[in-house]
């Protein structure tokens, strides 16, 4: 994609993660269900982070490509490496995690993840916007420009330090609630849900591990960094 038409995509995916995340910040507060948004505000919920990293690293790419349009190569560089590092380890392997957990979740039992109440708070649209549309959008981004990514074992243990980090703010909101952040939680036993965060962290890395294989089946082998 020529830097002018790249540079045009990420101005409106930008401007599309901000209007988002505006959206969900000003859902009206009138029904709505106990507890939603209290301890932890919004965020506590996985999809609001994703909207949030997904807005920055649009700004990022965006920022970037400015940069490279005003022949500024030095400070693209900087910048392009941290909109690297953010595409490999967090937008893309996140964004796949959300969308696929959450409609898969949804399918087999939506109380689990998106209770009926919650229909009355948040818009179809927005829904779909928070759940559905991230993943085109992030596949999209895949083909539209290469990224280097880093060693696998340096890319999985980012990861993983991410994955600890929302479980441990989720294991914290429990303790001082008593409830969980999502009621999928709840159906597990100790050894279930250490079982459970477990497997999401192989998901993640099974995200991380398929995105490298894109990038590199599409862009090359010269595209991994060391």
């Amino acid at each position: 994609m020529e830097i002018s038409t790249l540079t045009v995509y990420h101005c409106l995916a930008f401007a599309w993660y901000l209007f988002v995340n505006y959206s969900v910040k000003h859902l009206g507060t009138e029904n709505r269900p106990s507890g939603l948004f209290l301890y932890g505000g919004q965020w506590k919920y996985l999809t609001i982070l994703n909207l949030v990293l997904q807005a920055v690293f649009y700004g990022v790419s965006f920022l970037a490509d400015v940069l490279r349009l005003s022949k500024k190569l030095r400070c693209a560089k900087c910048v392009i490496s941290s909109r690297d590092l953010l595409f490999s380890v967090l937008a893309f392997p996140l964004s796949t995690f959300v969308c696929v957990s959450f409609w898969g979740l949804y399918a087999y039992d939506r109380e689990l993840v998106y209770p009926k109440s919650v229909d009355g708070i948040v818009p179809q649209w927005l829904n779909h916007a928070m759940h559905t549309t991230i993943l085109p959008f992030t596949f999209l981004e895949i083909f539209a420009t290469p990224h280097r990514y880093p060693t696998k074992k340096k890319g999985v243990v980012l990861v993983g330090f991410v994955h600890l980090l929302y479980m441990s703010w989720v294991l914290w909101i429990y303790s001082v609630t008593g409830e969980w952040v999502y009621p999928v939680f709840g159906v597990f036993s100790p050894v279930g849900l250490a079982a459970f965060f477990t497997g999401c962290f192989a998901t993640m890395v099974c995200f991380y591990s398929f995105g490298e294989f894109l990038n590199r089946m599409i862009w090359g082998q010269c595209f991994i960094l060391f």
